[in-house]
């Protein structure tokens, strides 16, 4: 059976180490012990969504409380070229799709964007409520995943904004990659870093992906001028929630992610 996974918030594995009890407390708790039904003697993994992942077994499952008696500590090196998704806003959730399954993928960031053929908009009291939806949908799929790394979910962008956001990334050594299906170059021959800086500054790989009605010609055009390279995926047109992970997948191989 596989182990479960919980998201510990604040600094509740600070203290975490070999033999220590850490306590997990909040609606974590209360899923692990209500929805979930974990009891003592069951082994459990505590992650913080940095990197951290503490490994022990339960010894008092409460409804608002779940004490862990810790058996290992472990911390997870950060990649050294992040995967980012930029993903258009799509109408029947499919960008909500994406999302999830881009996380289940390994993506470490993803971006909304407001297209111009993008038919959902996120104006006013929208934008807050739907960057929320996307930080619950990254972090249920990040737990369902095992991932000791929770994906940021980073603030929305027009297509104005994008822009200087793809010549910023292009200058500090990452790549930024439009899906698009009149491209002539295939994502397995895009050009990526050849290596990231470290750590502490690693490079960022972006995807764009638009909505329904595709990417503009102006968009593309802005786009390509800021350093982006326009990609083809594969030999048909995907739809808006299929293409970002689609084209992760390729990208985690060729990072060495998938090794």
């Amino acid at each position: 059976m596989t182990t479960a996974v919980f998201h510990a918030g604040g600094r509740e594995l600070d203290a975490a180490a070999p033999g220590s009890v850490v306590t997990l407390t909040g609606a974590e708790a209360r899923h692990a012990s209500t929805v979930r039904r974990m009891r003592v003697g069951e082994e459990v993994e505590l992650v913080d969504g940095a990197g951290l992942r503490v490994g022990g077994t339960i010894t008092s499952a409460g409804k608002d409380a779940l004490r862990v008696q810790v058996a290992d500590v472990r911390r997870e090196a950060p990649p050294a070229a992040r995967l980012v998704l930029v993903q258009a806003l799509a109408k029947g959730g499919r960008d909500e799709m994406a999302v999830e399954t881009a996380t289940e993928l390994g993506v470490d960031a993803v971006v909304p964007w407001q297209a111009e053929r993008s038919v959902s908009v996120w104006a006013g009291a929208k934008v807050a409520r739907g960057r929320e939806r996307w930080a619950a949908v990254v972090l249920a799929a990040a737990k369902q995943s095992r991932r000791a790394w929770v994906p940021e979910v980073r603030a929305p962008l027009t297509s104005r904004d994008l822009v200087p956001a793809v010549a910023a990334t292009v200058a500090a050594g990452g790549a930024v990659l439009v899906l698009h299906e009149r491209a002539s170059v295939p994502l397995a021959a895009a050009r990526l870093p050849s290596a990231g800086p470290g750590p502490e500054r690693p490079t960022d790989v972006t995807v764009i992906v638009g909505p329904e009605g595709g990417i503009s010609d102006a968009e593309i055009s802005a786009l390509e001028g800021a350093g982006a390279q326009p990609v083809l995926v594969g030999p048909h047109v995907l739809r808006t929630s299929t293409a970002g992970p689609a084209a992760l997948a390729v990208l985690a191989q060729r990072l060495g992610r998938w090794g």
